[in-house]
């Protein structure tokens, strides 16, 4: 209906924010309304951008986390008010009272008062050793030595990276599987999709490469960087190309339909509308007198978001491979854009 004139509007925002390349999509829970990809994989290379390129979701990893444990929920072997100490109770000697009650769904919901571990004044982590699994078990037993975090007045929750390692432990410790093998098993063969974790590979291959704004300018930056997301990787590591990424909004769009899926529609509606403000992976959100999830994503060098229209059943997605001001600003002008021809 609108694919061409939106497909030339973005592309101009893409140049007019410096920004390399852009794909976006919207789509209903049946199809792909329209889809495009402009610009290049890097501000120093020629090789221009298609459908098959990989981005980096930053935080849009959050809803896909809490997409596994909810299998597991409905599969018995959790509830979303599990205690985590009763998962771990050895943990408990070690660990801040204020912690003792929390549960899983005030982790998927930030509402246990973990430090956020952002990357910006995050206390310093000590050196762990063994494999990934053991390496976030070690940093999740040490989070919870540290004094809670304060909840701001205008918000219930602490926005947590490390509330999300924690509620990993909890999946990891009932299926008996590490959080890599939960999302290569969920995602790529039970729903047959592409999902890998860590930067696309464009050392090795031909891909985007992320960019980092420094001295006032995008750094394209090679995927064998070491990036420290310091065993929060549940929170924001996973990369994906923008058609499979569809079909994971679109199981989401069914669900809230009614319809049951992968996951059962109740499910759906508990993700999404269950608690207010954040509830599990997403921000529950309501504006212009519509109800939407929503969740922006970004580890410094892609800037990637999603948003579910929940009244009229339409998702917006937009994947970038650069991060900075005039990249949020581009894409929230799209956005905008989108939502406006297509009535959100």
């Amino acid at each position: 209906m609108y694919g061409q004139n939106h497909a030339q509007y973005a592309d101009s925002i893409r140049a007019a924010h410096a920004i390399p390349e852009l794909s976006y999509a919207v789509v209903n829970g049946s199809k792909t309304l329209e889809i495009n990809a402009s610009g290049l994989h890097s501000i120093d290379l020629t090789d221009v951008a298609s459908l098959n390129d990989r981005f980096h979701i930053g935080s849009n990893t959050k809803a896909m986390i809490a997409f596994i444990i909810a299998k597991y929920v409905e599969k018995g072997k959790l509830k979303w008010t599990s205690k985590f100490f009763d998962l771990f109770p050895d943990l408990k000697k070690t660990s801040k009272p204020e912690y003792y009650a929390i549960t899983l769904e005030k982790l998927l919901s930030h509402q246990a008062r973990i430090q956020p571990f952002q990357g910006e004044n995050d206390p310093a982590v000590p050196n762990f050793t063994g494999t990934h699994q053991e390496k976030r078990n070690q940093f999740g037993k040490f989070v919870l030595t540290l004094n809670p975090a304060e909840i701001e007045t205008d918000h219930k929750y602490v926005y947590s990276n490390a509330g999300y390692t924690l509620a990993t432990m909890m999946v990891e410790k009932v299926s008996g599987k590490s959080w890599e093998k939960l999302v290569d098993e969920v995602f790529n063969k039970d729903l047959k999709l592409d999902v890998k974790l860590s930067w696309p590979e464009n050392v090795k291959a031909k891909d985007t490469w992320g960019h980092s704004f420094e001295n006032n300018k995008l750094s394209p930056v090679p995927s064998n960087t070491d990036y420290h997301l310091d065993y929060t990787e549940p929170a924001g590591d996973i990369n994906i190309k923008l058609t499979d990424y569809i079909k994971f909004v679109q199981l989401n769009i069914q669900g809230l339909q009614g319809q049951d899926n992968y996951l059962k529609a109740s499910t759906y509606r508990f993700i999404h509308k269950g608690i207010e403000g954040y509830s599990l992976g997403w921000f529950n959100s309501y504006e212009n007198n519509q109800d939407f999830s929503t969740h922006s994503g970004t580890a410094g060098t892609y800037y990637t978001i999603a948003s579910i229209d929940r009244k009229k059943f339409i998702g917006y997605i937009i994947f970038t491979n650069s991060f900075n001001e005039a990249t949020v600003n581009g894409v929230r002008l799209l956005m905008r854009k989108l939502k406006k021809d297509y009535g959100s």
